[in-house]
């Protein structure tokens, strides 16, 4: 019997931060950018430094790379000509954070009153993936049943090793960041929809948050689409791991509702995926994951190798087995961010170097590789 894989639209949210060229370090003039940008695929966020970007929905990854390729590349572009670089990473590594502020948003301007430090230190970009779950109900089971995957997808991801000025001993310091919200972390098992919205109201009855947009979990029902949404990886650089992000989720989501289809039960243990979650923020790709499976650690490259192996069925129903394998091996190959960042440090000693780095790989956004062009892909055991 067929599954969902072909049938689930992926659509993805980045978060750029906008750099001075002169100083490499972040400003607040993203103003100058949104107001010569479509507001439907463009638009604020929280602090004036940042803008964030929202693809369609699409059935075929190739499609939302090349959508994702022609937002950056039109953002950048503006960017340009206003003397301004686009960064796509977890965090700055330069940034003078007395000198930024808060969107000029009522809600934002609340949520400093209401958050002060919490908000003000808010200088993170994440990646955002939704995937097609048009039941309500399914969306709420499914979210909570993937949380053990999700701190690969992170590891992926990892790109925030730095932190105002300093080396942070992170691979995605921004998730630790993140972390200190108070409706962050993994989502908790709800037995409906109407459930889980009571808990937001009993959330915001509490004066702890005020709108259900506040709901800041890892990976939860969308508040405005019927989709599942992906929320703990940092900014990528590259344009080729957010598409690998982007097949891998699918594919567990389509694994997933199939599984509650065919009333596979299953068990999760939010301390054990709060754990396995902060090592991947530790070591990104560089060190050991913590197995979904098992339960233990084993080198990052294995995890995530097992990861894609145990989709292969998903991913070849939606046509993306050679693509995602070959996109795995490359990110493998290269590493994280994080680490790409620390090279790019270590030479000679200057942050301004490791901004330049991010400066170039999220210009680098043209999309034009055929399916298949990677090397053959090596199993967990190679």
């Amino acid at each position: 019997m067929a599954g969902d894989a072909g049938s689930i639209r992926v659509g993805v949210e980045e978060e750029f931060h906008v750099v001075s060229l002169d100083t490499r370090r972040l400003t607040g003039h993203a103003d100058l950018l949104l107001e010569q940008l479509p507001p439907d695929r463009f638009t604020h966020e929280l602090q004036r430094s940042m803008v964030e970007s929202n693809s369609s929905p699409f059935l075929r990854l190739d499609d939302l790379a090349r959508d994702l390729g022609d937002l950056r590349g039109r953002l950048i572009g503006l960017a340009d000509e206003a003397g301004l670089g686009i960064s796509a990473a977890g965090s700055p590594p330069l940034v003078d954070m007395h000198e930024l502020k808060v969107s000029p948003d009522p809600r934002y301007e609340q949520m400093l009153s209401d958050y002060q430090q919490l908000t003000r230190e808010q200088l993170i970009c994440g990646t955002h993936v939704h995937a097609e779950v048009d039941d309500p109900d399914l969306a709420v089971t499914v979210a909570h049943r993937l949380t053990p995957w999700l701190p690969p997808l992170l590891a992926l991801s990892a790109s925030s090793p730095y932190w105002d000025g300093d080396d942070t001993g992170y691979a995605s310091y921004r998730s630790l960041v993140w972390r200190r919200w108070p409706t962050a972390g993994p989502i908790a098992k709800y037995d409906s929809a109407a459930e889980y919205k009571e808990m937001i109201k009993e959330l915001i009855r509490s004066g702890v948050i005020s709108d259900p947009g506040m709901i800041y979990y890892d990976i939860r029902p969308s508040q405005h689409v019927p989709t599942v949404e992906l929320r703990i990886c940092d900014s990528c650089p590259r344009l080729e791991d957010i598409v690998l992000i982007a097949g891998l989720f699918r594919a567990l989501v389509a694994r997933e509702l199939e599984a509650v289809r065919q009333g596979v039960e299953r068990e999760v243990h939010l301390e054990a995926v709060r754990a396995a979650t902060w090592q991947a923020a530790r070591s990104g790709l560089e060190g050991e994951l913590i197995d979904p499976v098992g339960g233990v650690p084993r080198a990052a490259p294995v995890v995530i190798r097992r990861l894609v192996e145990g989709l292969r069925p998903q991913l070849e129903e939606s046509a993306d087995w050679e693509l995602v394998s070959g996109l795995t091996r490359e990110a493998l190959a290269r590493g994280s961010s994080a680490a790409r960042q620390r090279q790019a440090f270590a030479r000679r000693g200057r942050l301004a170097d490791v901004v330049d780095l991010l400066l170039a790989e999220t210009r680098a956004c043209e999309w034009n590789r055929p399916l298949g062009d990677s090397p053959p892909y090596r199993s967990a055991a190679s």
